[in-house]
């Protein structure tokens, strides 16, 4: 196994470089009165921790030949990806709890500099270093008192903490630990019926020119009275930018109680206290974890990199989801015949008899591959493109909608099919593409090449996630093939 299962460390080295846009070479350097081009800045990033890059290429995705026994038609189709980096392996307990334990810190430095608590200023910044004014916001580099707190900090950190009424067990209170971010949509905000000029919408001049602005939606969330997150989606008169800002709070605990409620009269308890909470557990894969959750992790960890990097107000390409086509490109490294992270269409070597990936190898037998119930990531053999666990071990949530026509629906040049679901929409439309099966499915459902789904806010003892990141810079071509 590699380094997947150390604390992530970011440091100064991994600063993007970028060339002074004051470099550019300009027009008056031509010589001789030629038209010779102008330099631009470029950029490139060095490998994310826990990364690999899948570079760029192109390959049929879906089934490939009808199987009457599964009820499976074939419906393979060419498609081509951009670069992009990729986990290694799912996101593990550890690393999501490290995005558990920031949520809680910055409730407990929010209550410290609050005059209920202390009122200590210290935890806000509230100018910047020429003395001029900023919005007030969170000082990290000031520490929280674990040690010898005062009363006052005392109870501030106390809060969001809670006693367990049947135990006893001082533990984290789930209920208040929201992480509330905002995302530009910017697929809606550059479409030409959005452009602010009724002039630049539509270039055929045999049409009138619109004299009113169209009509938007957005998202946006807040917290009642009696500490619910509220989301609602409005519909406004496009103003400007801003309003494709959409706004989300999510709580992002998983649901430990998944291992009872996905599996009627089953003895799952231990799970249920230990999965998340013990740290023997750290290098397992998280699950319990909507795509709603995952989504907010994606944010977290982008904010998390820029803030570390010093590099708030300049863009970096953020963590995401990934979409369906990159999830299969990846997981069957880009090979049209694999229909397995491997070679070959079994699940074990039957010349060794060795598992390839964590399933359930019969029926009732969980534990013929070594395992009962999850594995620790990178356990088994990576792929070609150097991913663990694509299939098996833990399904894993896409940024792409569900609709049964999403083939049909998408371009074969970087396909995805997004909608951001409204409260009110019907619950069939708050669907997600999962892929790569679990610890809970027989071989034939860990393949790389079907397509699942489950509900945008659902949380299983059997999905996890990963991450990626378009790549930076420009993309060598596919080095796999």
């Amino acid at each position: 196994m590699k380094t997947t299962t150390k604390t992530i460390l970011l440091t100064a080295g991994l600063a993007i470089a970028a060339a002074a846009s004051s470099c550019m070479s300009g027009s008056h350097s031509a010589a001789g009165g030629e038209v010779t081009g102008v330099g631009g800045a470029s950029w490139a990033e060095p490998t994310p921790y826990g990364m690999v890059l899948i570079d760029r290429g192109s390959m049929h995705v879906g089934v490939a030949k009808d199987d009457s026994l599964w009820n499976l038609r074939a419906d393979a189709r060419g498609i081509s990806v951009d670069a992009f980096w990729m986990d290694e392996t799912e996101i593990t307990n550890g690393k999501y709890k490290q995005f558990v334990f920031w949520v809680r810190d910055s409730i407990i430095r929010e209550r410290l500099a609050d005059p209920a608590y202390g009122g200590n200023e210290d935890y806000k910044i509230t100018e910047d270093r020429d003395g001029n004014p900023v919005t007030p916001h969170l000082d990290w580099s000031k520490p929280i008192p674990w040690r010898n707190p005062s009363e006052e900090e005392l109870r501030a950190i106390e809060s969001v903490y809670r006693t367990n009424p049947i135990t006893g067990v001082r533990e984290l209170d789930a209920a208040q630990l929201n992480y509330r971010y905002e995302i530009y949509d910017q697929t809606a905000a550059v479409q030409r019926r959005h452009r602010l000029d009724p002039s630049r919408r539509d270039y055929n001049t045999d049409h009138p020119v619109a004299t009113d602005n169209p009509t938007i939606s957005k998202d946006t969330a807040f917290i009642d009275e009696d500490g619910r997150i509220v989301r609602q989606t409005i519909s406004r008169q496009l103003t400007g930018d801003y309003d494709f800002i959409n706004t989300y709070i999510v709580n992002i605990y998983p649901d430990t109680t998944a291992w009872v409620n996905d599996f009627e009269n089953a003895y799952n308890e231990p799970y249920v206290r230990m999965y998340f909470a013990n740290g023997g557990y750290s290098d397992y894969p998280v699950v319990g974890v909507s795509w709603e959750q995952a989504s907010a992790f994606c944010n977290w960890r982008t904010d998390f990199l820029r803030r570390s990097l010093g590099r708030e107000g300049v863009y970096i390409e953020p963590y995401r989801l990934p979409t369906e086509a990159e999830w299969e490109y990846a997981a069957r490294a880009g090979v049209d015949e694999n229909i397995y992270p491997w070679e070959g269409d079994l699940a074990l070597s039957e010349d060794r008899g060795c598992f390839y990936a964590n399933f359930k190898p019969g029926e009732g037998n969980f534990v013929r591959d070594g395992h009962l119930i999850t594995s620790r990531v990178g356990t088994y053999a990576p792929n070609d493109f150097g991913l663990y666990d694509m299939a098996g071990n833990v399904s894993e949530w896409t940024s792409t909608a569900f609709t049964e026509s999403v083939s049909r629906l998408t371009s074969d040049l970087n396909p995805e099919y997004r909608y951001n679901a409204a409260t009110e929409d019907p619950y069939r439309l708050k669907r997600k593409i999962v892929r790569g099966g679990s610890w809970k499915d027989v071989a034939h459902n860990i393949r790389a090449d079907l397509r699942m789904w489950e509900y945008q806010n659902e949380q299983r003892s059997y999905i996890g996630f990963r991450c990626v990141r378009t790549q930076i810079g420009f993309a060598r071509g596919n080095k796999h093939k």
